[in-house]
C-alpha cells in the first residue's frame, strides 16, 4: 500500500510534508492499547518529535506561548482530536502518542491507515485518529 504523506502546519512556519521515509527516519517507540476487545501494538515516531521535526518548541524551549498552543490532529473523515504540547513533551506530561503506518507489523488497512495516532495505554479509541492525514497546531487566545 502507497502511504500517503502526513502534512504539519504551525504557527507562523511553512507547512512540512512528512512522507513514509521522513517518518521512519524519526526515532521510532512502541505503543500499546485495547479497545473494543482489540489490542493494538504499533510502532513509529511520537508526535511531539513530528511536531518538534516540523519546528515548534519542545523541551525546555516549551514555555510561555507555546504553552497555549494545541495540536489538532485530522483524519479524512474529519475526525479531529486535540493534544497539548504539555502533555506530549517527555519533560511535562510524557504521553506517549504515536503516528504509526503499522500495528502488529503489518501495513494498515484501508479503514484505518495509511497513518494513524494511537495512544500508549488508553483504554478508549476516541484520540486514535484512523486515517491521519494532518497536524495543524493552533494558538489559543491569551484572553477571553
Amino acid at each position: 500500500m502507497m502511504l500517503a504523506a502526513l502534512i504539519v502546519a504551525l504557527p507562523g512556519v511553512p507547512e512540512r510534508s512528512f512522507d513514509p521515509a521522513a517518518l521512519d527516519a524519526l526515532p521510532q517507540v512502541e505503543a500499546v492499547s485495547t479497545f473494543h476487545g482489540m489490542t493494538l501494538r504499533c510502532t513509529g515516531p511520537r508526535l511531539d518529535v513530528v511536531l518538534a521535526a516540523a519546528g515548534m518548541p519542545a523541551g525546555e524551549a516549551l514555555r510561555g506561548a507555546a504553552l497555549r498552543q494545541v495540536a489538532l490532529a485530522r483524519g479524512a473523515d474529519g475526525y479531529v482530536v486535540g493534544f497539548t504540547p504539555a502533555e506530549l513533551d517527555p519533560l511535562l506530561g510524557n504521553r506517549a502518542v504515536v503516528v504509526t503506518a503499522r500495528c502488529g507489523g503489518k501495513a494498515l488497512d484501508a479503514s484505518d491507515g495509511p497513518l494513524r495516532l494511537l495512544v500508549d495505554g488508553d483504554r478508549r479509541g476516541a484520540r486514535s485518529v484512523r486515517q491521519l492525514t494532518r497536524i495543524e497546531v493552533v494558538t489559543l487566545p491569551d484572553r477571553p
